[in-house]
C-alpha cells in the first residue's frame, strides 16, 4: 500500500512538473527531462557572449534543486531583460541553461517627431543606449509616444519601432513616428447647468476649445488628465457658491464623425443653492472655551454656503486651539441641511485628538531645492503633535511656491505607535524665466523688455530677476533680489537697483533721469491682509527738450521758449537727491488676481521723502476697487482713488513730486491733461506786447496738483457670438475726478542760466519782463508763470475693447469728455497692449 502511494504521488509530482514545463514552453522554453533534473548538482550554461555565466548561475542559489527552484530561475533570468530566450533541461545528470543574449542598444532615436522634442520622448521612453533590446519593453515604448501624442490632440499618430544591426550584438533602435494632423477639442458642452452659463463654466475649466489661435496653445487638446483636474474645478466652484448637492454624473470625449475633433461633454446635477444657517463652535475640550475662538471663523450667518471658508475655518481654529496648548486638538465641521429653507447649520467640533508625534520629517526626490526651503514650509516640525490640518497647509504652501511639478505628503508609521514619519515626495521643475516683451501706448510709444529671473535661485527660494527696456521715449534697467524668509522669519525682504531715462514728448516738454535703489519688506499679517515697507534713495534731473538737438540751435530754442519757468527752476537746481521711507497697506480678496469677478482690493500707501537728501514731502494714497458679478457673466467694477502731497520743513515742493494725471483718473484725457496749469504763453508782457509764438496746448505746460480724486464704474460683458477662447470682450465706463492745488513757486527772480544760455534774453521772447500779467482766472496777478488751477470735476463716458490676446492684452478705449477745465488736454481713443513670449 505504502509503494503503490509513493508510486502515485511520483507520477502526480511528473504531471505536475510536465504541466509547468508546458506553460513554460509556450512563453519561453523551459524544458526539464525527468524529475531527476531535480538532484542535479551542476549547471552548464551555454550561448552566452556579454553575460558572466556564474551571474546566471547565481539565479538558481543551491541545490537541491527542485522543479520550484528551477522555474523561479528561469523567471528571473527572463525578468532581466538581457535574454530574448531561455531554455533550461536536463542532459546526463546535469542542468543545462542555454540562453540567447538580447543585442545592445547603441542609441534610440527619433524620427518624423516635429511636434514634440526628442528630449521630452527620451524621457518617456525606457529603451535607452547601452542598455539591452527586449522586444516587449520597445512594445511598451511605442504605447508610451502614442500616449504623449494622444495627451498633445495628435489621436492619429502612427509609431513604428525598427531596428538597424550595426554588428558585434549592437543595434540602433529608431522609432519612426507619423504625426497626424491635430485634434482638438471641437465644442466643449456642460448638460444640467441652470444656475451658470456655458461661457462662465467655460472660464472655470482649463481645457479649451479648437479655434484660429490654437498654434499657440495645448489646452485645447484633449488630455484624460486635465478633464480629471476640470472635473475637480468645477466642484469647487459649485461648492464655493453654495450648491452643496452639486456632483458630476459624467464626463466624455467623443470623436466627431464628421470630423474637426472631440466633442468634450459635462453633465452635471447642481442641485439647490445653500446659504450658512447657523454657524457654532462647539468644544469638547473642558479648559477651552468655545466663545474664545469663535471670531476666526470665517463662515458666517446669511452668506452663501462656501466649502472653502469651511475649510479656512477649520485651519484657524486648529491654529487657535494649538495656541492655546491644545497641540492635539482636531476640528471636524458638522453640516446639518434645512432642505426647505436651504440653510446648512454648521456646527465646528474641537476635541481632543489622538496624541501622535511627528518622529521625523524626510524629505525625497529634491534634486535641486534644498531641504530647508522646503523644511520652512512647515508650522510644525519633528518632535511636535501630529495635525493633519496644518500638514495640508504645508502641502498647500508647497505647490503654492510653483517650485516643483509635484508634491505629496503621507504618513508612515514610525518606532513605535504614537509616532509617524511625514514623507515629503517632491518633483523639482525649471523655475528660470526668460522672456521679451514688447508694446505700444499713445503716451508711452513702441517700447520692448527684455528680462531674464530665476524664482527659485541655486534651490534657496530666491528671487533674482534682471531686465532692460528699450523704447521710442524710454530706456532702462533694473536688478532685484528677493529672500522670502529673511532671518528665518515670513518675512520678504529684497532690494532694487534702477536706471531710468525717459525724454521728450508730445505731453511733456522735458525728459527725466532717474538712477537709484530700494530696499523692501512684506510681512503678511492674515491671508487677505499685507503690509510693506520700503526705503528708496534716488536721484533725478531734468532734460530739457531731449531730443531737440543742442542748446542754441533753431529747434531747439524753440521748444525751450515753451517751457514753464518752474520747470527751468527745477533744471537749473541740478540733480537732486531723494530719501523717501514708506509703507503698503493692502487687502486683498479678490477670486482671481489676473481676471478678477469678485471681490475687493483695497490699498493705502504713505511716503515720508527728507530723511536726508534734498526734498521733503509727505505723500499718501489711496485705491479701493470692488467687483461684483452680474447676469450674463457681466463684472461690474467701482473704483475710488484719491492722493495728497506736500512739502514740509519751509521748503518748496518739487515740480516732479506733484501728481501728474489724465487717462489713469478719468478716461477721455491726455496723459498729464488734467490738472494746473503754465498758461503765461497765453498771457502778455507787462508791456502789453503779446509772445512771439502762438498759444498752442503743447505749450500750456502741466505743473501738476497736490490732490487729486477719482471715482470710475465699469461694465465689463463677453461678446456672445463670439467662442471664449477668443477672450475678447466689451466694456462700457462712466469716469468722474479732478486734480488741483498747486503749491510750487511762481515768482523767480534769479533763475540762473542753464548751461551758459540765457533764457531771459532770448530773443524769440521778445526780451519777456520776469513778470508777466496773467489772464483772468489764473491764480497769480504778476509772476514768471501763470497758474490755471480749476477743481472743475472733469467727467467723461466711454466703451471699450479689451482683448486678452496671445499676444499679451490689449485695450481699446473711445471716450467723451463730459465736462473739462478750460484749459485740459483731452485724447479721445486710447490704445495700450503688449506681449510676452
Amino acid at each position: 500500500m505504502t509503494a503503490s502511494l509513493r508510486v502515485l504521488r511520483n507520477l502526480a509530482a511528473a504531471f505536475g512538473l510536465a504541466a509547468c514545463v508546458a506553460a513554460g514552453s509556450a512563453a519561453g522554453s523551459l524544458v526539464v527531462a525527468s524529475p531527476a533534473a531535480a538532484q542535479s548538482s551542476s549547471i552548464v550554461v551555454e550561448g552566452n557572449r556579454r553575460v558572466d555565466a556564474d551571474t546566471i548561475r547565481s539565479y538558481f542559489g543551491s541545490g537541491p534543486y527542485t522543479a520550484a527552484k528551477i522555474d523561479e530561475a528561469w523567471k528571473a533570468l527572463y525578468a532581466t531583460g538581457l535574454f530574448s530566450d531561455v531554455q533550461i533541461n536536463q542532459s546526463g545528470g546535469r542542468i543545462v541553461v542555454r540562453v540567447a543574449e538580447n543585442e545592445v542598444i547603441n542609441r534610440v532615436v527619433f524620427e518624423g517627431n516635429k511636434k514634440i522634442k526628442d528630449e521630452v520622448l527620451e524621457g518617456e521612453v525606457q529603451s535607452k543606449p547601452r542598455g539591452p533590446f527586449n522586444k516587449t519593453v520597445v512594445q511598451a515604448d511605442t504605447q508610451r509616444i502614442i500616449e504623449v501624442y494622444r495627451r498633445s490632440g495628435r489621436s492619429d499618430v502612427r509609431v513604428n519601432p525598427v531596428t538597424i544591426d550595426r554588428g558585434n550584438g549592437r543595434v540602433d533602435l529608431v522609432f519612426e513616428i507619423k504625426e497626424g494632423d491635430k485634434t482638438g477639442i471641437k465644442d466643449i458642452k456642460f448638460v444640467g447647468n441652470k444656475a451658470f452659463s456655458d461661457w462662465k463654466l467655460k472660464d472655470v475649466i482649463s481645457t479649451t476649445q479648437t479655434n484660429w489661435l490654437s498654434f499657440l496653445k495645448s489646452t485645447d487638446a484633449y488630455d484624460p488628465d486635465r478633464v480629471n483636474s476640470d472635473q475637480e474645478l468645477l466642484r469647487r466652484f459649485y461648492l464655493k457658491n453654495g450648491y452643496a448637492d452639486f456632483r458630476i454624473i459624467g464626463a466624455t470625449a467623443e470623436l466627431d464623425p464628421g470630423g474637426g475633433g472631440y466633442i468634450l461633454t459635462f453633465t452635471l446635477e447642481e442641485g439647490d443653492q445653500y446659504r450658512f444657517g447657523k454657524v457654532d463652535v462647539i468644544s469638547n475640550i473642558r479648559d477651552l472655551a468655545a466663545d474664545s475662538v469663535k471670531r476666526v471663523v470665517r463662515a458666517q450667518e446669511g452668506q452663501i454656503y462656501n466649502a472653502e471658508l469651511v475649510e479656512k475655518s477649520v485651519e484657524n481654529l486648529t491654529i487657535e486651539a494649538s495656541k492655546s496648548g491644545y497641540a492635539f486638538a482636531q476640528v471636524r465641521p458638522r453640516g446639518d441641511r434645512d432642505f426647505q429653507s436651504r440653510l446648512i447649520n454648521v456646527a465646528f467640533v474641537i476635541e481632543e485628538g489622538p496624541r501622535v508625534y511627528i518622529e521625523r520629517i524626510e524629505i525625497r526626490g529634491n534634486t535641486r531645492t534644498r531641504d530647508y526651503v522646503i523644511r520652512r514650509e512647515f508650522d510644525i516640525g519633528e518632535g511636535d503633535a501630529y495635525n493633519r490640518v496644518l500638514v495640508d497647509r504645508a502641502e498647500r504652501r508647497l505647490r503654492n511656491l510653483g517650485y516643483f511639478k509635484n508634491v505629496k505628503i503621507t504618513t508612515e508609521p514610525g518606532s513605535a505607535p504614537d509616532r509617524v514619519i511625514l514623507a515629503v515626495d517632491v518633483e523639482d521643475q525649471p523655475t528660470g524665466e526668460f522672456s521679451i516683451s514688447g508694446g505700444y501706448s499713445t503716451a508711452d510709444g513702441i517700447i520692448g523688455e527684455v528680462s531674464l529671473g530665476e524664482k527659485n535661485f541655486l534651490g534657496r527660494g530666491q528671487y533674482v530677476k534682471v531686465s532692460g527696456t528699450l523704447g521710442q521715449y524710454s530706456q532702462g534697467a533694473e536688478f532685484s533680489f528677493t529672500e522670502p524668509y529673511f532671518l528665518g522669519y515670513r518675512l520678504a525682504a529684497g532690494f532694487d537697483l534702477y536706471w531710468k531715462n525717459t525724454e521728450t514728448t508730445s505731453y511733456t516738454p522735458y525728459g527725466t533721469n532717474m538712477v537709484g535703489g530700494g530696499l523692501r519688506f512684506g510681512l503678511p499679517i492674515t491671508d487677505e491682509i499685507t503690509l510693506a515697507l520700503r526705503y528708496n534713495l534716488y536721484q533725478r534731473s531734468i532734460n530739457l527738450c531731449s531730443g531737440y538737438g543742442d542748446p542754441g540751435t533753431a529747434y531747439y530754442n524753440y521748444c525751450a521758449t515753451s517751457i514753464s519757468w518752474a520747470i527751468r527752476d527745477a533744471d537749473a537746481q541740478g540733480a537732486t537727491i531723494t530719501s523717501a521711507l514708506g509703507y503698503t497697506l493692502s487687502f486683498n480678496s479678490l477670486d482671481n488676481n489676473q481676471s478678477p469677478t469678485q471681490g475687493i482690493y483695497a490699498e493705502l500707501k504713505q511716503d515720508l521723502a527728507g530723511l536726508g537728501g534734498d526734498v521733503n514731502f509727505i505723500r499718501t494714497t489711496g485705491d479701493v476697487r470692488h467687483y461684483t458679478p452680474l447676469p450674463y457673466d457681466s463684472v461690474l467694477i467701482l473704483r475710488a482713488q484719491a492722493g495728497y502731497v506736500s512739502s514740509w520743513g519751509n521748503q518748496d515742493l518739487d515740480v516732479l513730486d506733484n501728481f501728474y494725471m489724465g487717462p489713469n483718473l478719468v478716461r477721455g484725457f491726455a496723459p498729464s491733461g488734467i490738472g494746473p496749469r503754465d498758461i503765461a504763453p497765453c498771457a502778455k508782457s507787462n508791456a502789453g506786447t503779446p509772445l512771439a509764438y502762438n498759444c498752442v496746448d503743447q505749450q500750456l505746460n502741466a505743473l501738476g496738483g497736490t490732490t487729486y480724486w477719482g471715482v470710475s464704474a465699469e461694465i465689463q460683458f463677453p461678446f456672445a457670438f463670439l467662442p471664449k477662447d477668443i477672450g475678447m470682450k466689451g466694456a462700457i465706463f462712466a469716469d468722474a475726478g479732478s486734480l488741483f492745488n498747486y503749491n510750487g513757486p511762481t515768482v523767480f527772480p534769479n533763475v540762473p542760466n542753464w548751461n551758459g544760455y540765457n533764457f531771459y534774453n532770448d530773443p524769440l521772447l521778445n526780451n519777456r519782463p520776469n513778470n508777466v500779467v496773467c489772464p483772468a482766472g489764473a491764480q497769480n496777478a504778476k509772476g514768471n508763470v501763470c497758474v490755471y488751477d480749476d477743481d472743475t470735476i472733469r467727467s467723461s463716458v466711454g466703451v471699450s475693447l479689451i482683448w486678452q490676446s496671445p499676444f499679451g492684452p490689449l485695450r481699446f478705449d473711445y471716450a467723451w469728455v463730459l465736462s473739462q477745465a478750460t484749459f485740459d488736454q483731452t485724447q479721445a481713443f486710447r490704445f495700450s497692449g503688449g506681449t510676452r513670449f
